[in-house]
């Protein structure tokens, strides 16, 4: 309150005697502060710094924002006692050279410290705005919709109101000129700048487009006078046309699903046969190429047919071994067809895994499931075949549908043809069919 009084230029009460007790304390007292407050335990589970800003110290409140005092962060300095006597604040007059009315305003200030400028003046931005004579404007700057009072009225309009056109827009002399838009002002304006600009050197030169931003309002009045029923009508094109383009994508993806399967196909079916060496005029079928029979099931078969081991082409030491591991896909009933098949053929389950071992087993195998699936295609095709053979009967009393050797896996005894040439008769393609 002393202080207080001071700054007021009011009378101070008498100041009591200034001791060393009075200062520093008494020795208990200072011993009670150095054993410090009760230290509250953080609880379970906070982390240390949560606790920080609920306590600290000395249980004070946390601060609002951080503060700068230096070495203690937010804490308080101790604060430094002694007996001068505090400096005077004064209520003083200070200008601002923002403005140009040089009116004088009032603050506290201390009278020791220096006059300086007033610091908010540098916030007060003037913007230049260009000048330009009477030959100027003759002779680059005429139009005909503006006339030169029309076009000096606008410039002083943008130096009085820093180029707020919503502004000049409302305070234009409409008794005397034409009324113009926010748009036409602007027009103007940015014309005489880029002139003046190009006359003065300047490289970069601001260009308005007035019907842009005319169109701009148009379209904005026109979206915020839609009515209600306009808006549903809006959105429900908009829900409409999302679920057009999810069936577009879905038919472009199966398209392209579709698409695979033709390629695979064809690039199968483009493989050279393989020759028998024992006998040259018998085709061997290529085990990797799929029958093309008319059944969407059987080829959807076909085409998952094999086995596909994966690639380790990853980066790192890998076991040559791993590569002749089944994957996962193949079912327990495959695995054991497979086991019982190298069983008859007298081959180990798990051989050296040599590079070209590897090769030729996991091959090996791969066809050994494909041909497990030929013959699963070969027997729904008899079944199609019986059963169509059932209807046509039904259909014609008297009459028997008499199905080619060819294309029953049940042969005669007398009939020389092989299983191999059955095969490649039913499921190579560009083959004649056996009349």
């Amino acid at each position: 309150m002393a202080d207080v009084r001071d700054i007021l230029e009011l009378g101070r009460p008498p100041t009591p005697e200034i001791t060393r007790e009075t200062i520093i304390g008494s020795e208990k007292q200072k011993k009670r502060n150095l054993m410090g407050p009760k230290q509250s335990k953080r609880p379970e589970g906070m982390h240390r710094e949560v606790f920080a800003l609920l306590y600290n110290d000395n249980k004070d409140v946390p601060p609002l924002f951080p503060s700068d005092t230096v070495g203690n962060g937010y804490k308080q300095i101790k604060i430094k006692l002694g007996m001068r006597k505090p400096r005077p604040w004064k209520w003083m007059a200070f200008t601002n050279p923002a403005r140009a009315d040089s009116a004088t305003f009032y603050h506290w200030r201390r009278p020791s410290d220096e006059p300086k400028e007033y610091p908010f003046a540098k916030f007060n931005k003037k913007i230049e705005i260009p000048a330009y004579t009477d030959v100027e404007y003759q002779q680059h700057l005429t139009c005909e919709a503006w006339t030169k009072e029309e076009t000096d009225h606008l410039m002083d309009l943008a130096h009085r109101f820093d180029l707020r056109f919503i502004v000049m827009a409302d305070r234009y002399d409409t008794e005397k000129f034409t009324k113009r838009s926010v748009e036409d002002l602007k027009e103007r304006y940015y014309k005489i700048t880029g002139i003046l600009g190009k006359l003065s050197g300047e490289k970069k030169i601001y260009t308005y487009d007035a019907d842009h931003e005319r169109r701009r309002k148009e379209q904005l009045k026109k979206l915020y006078d839609r009515t209600t029923e306009q808006i549903e009508e809006e959105q429900f094109l908009l829900s409409e046309l999302k679920k057009i383009e999810a069936r577009k994508k879905e038919r472009e993806r199966k398209t392209q699903d579709l698409q695979k399967l033709i390629s695979q196909a064809d690039s199968q079916n483009d493989t050279p046969r393989k020759i028998d060496k024992k006998n040259p005029k018998r085709k061997i079928v290529n085990p990797s190429r799929p029958s093309k029979v008319d059944s969407s099931h059987i080829l959807q078969a076909v085409e998952s047919a094999g086995i596909k081991f994966p690639d380790f082409k990853n980066s790192g030491v890998s076991l040559r071994s791993q590569r002749m591991k089944l994957p996962g896909n193949v079912g327990q009933k495959k695995s054991k067809n497979i086991e019982q098949t190298l069983q008859d053929m007298s081959l180990e389950l798990n051989p050296t895994p040599t590079e070209e071992i590897c090769q030729n087993f996991n091959e090996l195998r791969s066809d050994m499931v494909f041909l497990m699936e030929l013959k699963s295609a070969l027997s729904t095709c008899e079944d199609e075949l019986q059963s169509l053979r059932h209807q046509y009967e039904a259909l014609n009393p008297g009459r028997t549908l008499t199905i080619p050797p060819q294309l029953l896996s049940q042969q005669d005894p007398d009939s020389k043809m092989t299983t191999a040439e059955i095969i490649d008769v039913v499921g190579s393609p560009g083959t004649p069919l056996n009349n």
